[in-house]
Formats: C-alpha cells, structure tokens, sequence
C-alpha cells in the first residue's frame, strides 16, 4: 500500500460476531417463527384452532432431554439462537453446548444437549433446526470457499446478496466459516456501482473522475468504493482518490494487470462469476479481496438430527 491510501486492507478485513447482533432482533425473528408454527402468520385467514394439537396429546408436565447430533461434516452455526428458541416457548428448558460456532464436526458429533419441559422442546424442535441447518450450510459453505483460495493474502468477502430480514445472521454464518464481511447495508460505504455511474452520464473520462472526487470530498468518514467493468476507467477513478476499486468479470490476465495498474493507491477487490473452480487462480494476484454472495445464495441446507435421550 503507497502513502497515497487513506485506508489499509487491514481496515476493511472486519467479521460479525455474535456479540455484534441485536438481541431483540433474534427475538423478532424467533417469535414470527414461532407464530407461523402455533397461529398461521402469512395466512392471510388465520386458523381457527391455534397452538401445537399434536403436543397437546403428549403427558403433561413430562420433561425430558434430546440431542443435536451432526447428520453430516459441517462448519457449525446459529447456536446462540438456541437458547432464545426455548424460552420463547415460556417453560423452564436449557440448552447446554457442547461445540461452538464455527468448530468443524464430523458426522456422529454432538451439537449440544436439550432439556427440560417435554412439550416445549417438542414445540421447539423444529424452529432450532431450521436456523441450525440453514446457518450451518452457509457457515459450511463459505469454508469451502476460504479453503479453494487457499493460502493467500487475499480475502474473501460476501456480498448484499441475503435472504430479507435475515442480513445479520447470515452474514455472520459468512463469518463463522472463515470469511469476512462485506458492508451491511447502504449506509456503512459509498458504492459507485455499473447502475450509480450510468445514472450520473459517468462511465468514464474528466465525468468519471469528477463524480469519484465528489464522493470522495463528500463524504470524508466513510470509504469510497467504485465498480469498473475494464482498464480504462481504472486511472480516472484511482486519480479521484477511491479507496476500493471493484473490478467486475475480469479475467485472471486482466486482474493482474489491474493491480500493477493500482499499484497500492486503493484496495483491490475482485468480484463476478466467482467460483470454487475459479478461486484458486486467483490466489496470488495481490489482490486485496474477492467478493462472492455464492456461500450464501448457493449453499444448502445441512442435516442436524435432534434425538431424544
């Protein structure tokens, strides 16, 4: 990095932690699953009878304790949310770790053990899965890809590319596999994308750098990034005082020639048909980053067993 970078890479290698989300939004996501469970929410009719009928039929003031148990090899993740789970359901239950978010399982190892209310873990059982599974195939995924580069001093990044209400947590999955966090929002950075320049007639030239220079001189505490789909838009943007330059589809050629073009004047960061296939030929680039949504919008779910004991 030349003197004439306001930020190092090492600014922009951040990572959520669990610590870092809000705990009354977990609430919030627990409890509409919760609803959509005992009372139908998203219909647009509500049933007439609500509540668990099956459960119902169970012993009452039966207690009792289950396992999570990984079904298959997988990157952990979303444990945390557990406990929120069983207590929204209002009975005396525990969930008692026995790994923890981001640990590598083998098939056969246990997750953690559940006890308490027999009926409130039943109730439960199946909204702790389906945050368990779905954040562990993320966490699961995005450790393929940390592993497909390789060692490398470039990271990998996500994207915006998240289900609606879930950003945080599935960022955080990102996070758990070894990743790192891209912004959160369109509040933390300035992004000149494909889409902004269009719109502002700034695809290249005096126009291009003009429009660099005045989110540069804007907006002086946040990072300024900017999206450039060939070489030549690179000098104006880099002469414009951006911070980031996203290079969009280039080709290994390409990026490399971008980075000797940049020279330590702004982060690099690479993004665009990234694949597990193609990460490995983009290890020793000197790229700064590579951005993909794929472990998130392209992974699946993972197969955690919850047995009873």
């Amino acid at each position: 990095m030349s003197h004439n970078a306001r930020y190092s890479k090492e600014t922009f290698k951040t990572r959520l932690t669990w610590q870092d989300l809000d705990p009354d939004y977990l609430r919030q996501l627990v409890g509409l699953a919760k609803i959509e469970d005992l009372a139908g929410a998203g219909l647009a009719h509500r049933p007439e009878r609500l509540g668990d009928v099956t459960t119902a039929l169970m012993p009452e003031g039966a207690s009792g304790r289950a396992q999570l148990t990984a079904r298959e090899p997988l990157v952990v993740c979303g444990l945390g949310l557990i406990q929120a789970v069983l207590d929204s359901y209002g009975q005396d239950c525990s969930f008692e770790a026995q790994s923890q978010d981001g640990d590598f399982l083998d098939q056969g190892q246990i997750i953690g053990i559940l006890s308490g209310s027999s009926s409130a873990l039943l109730q439960a059982e199946r909204v702790i899965l389906n945050f368990l599974q779905h954040l562990s195939g993320i966490a699961t995924e995005a450790r393929l890809y940390v592993d497909a580069l390789g060692p490398s001093e470039t990271a990998l990044l996500d994207t915006r590319k998240t289900l609606p209400g879930y950003r945080v947590l599935q960022k955080y999955a990102f996070a758990c596999g070894g990743g790192y966090n891209h912004r959160i929002g369109l509040f933390d950075r300035v992004m000149l994308k494909d889409n902004h320049l269009a719109v502002a007639g700034a695809t290249g030239g005096n126009r291009l750098t003009e429009t660099v220079a005045l989110a540069v001189n804007t907006c002086q505490e946040i990072a300024i990034e900017v999206e450039v789909d060939s070489l030549e838009q690179i000098p104006p943007v880099v002469e414009a005082g951006a911070d980031i330059i996203l290079l969009d589809n280039f080709s290994p050629e390409e990026l490399k020639q971008a980075v000797e073009i940049i020279d330590g004047r702004a982060c690099t960061e690479a993004s665009g048909g990234i694949t597990l296939n193609s990460l490995p030929a983009l290890n020793d680039l000197g790229l700064d980053f590579i951005s993909t949504g794929a472990p998130i919008h392209q992974s699946t779910w993972k197969d955690i067993g919850l047995d009873w004991l």
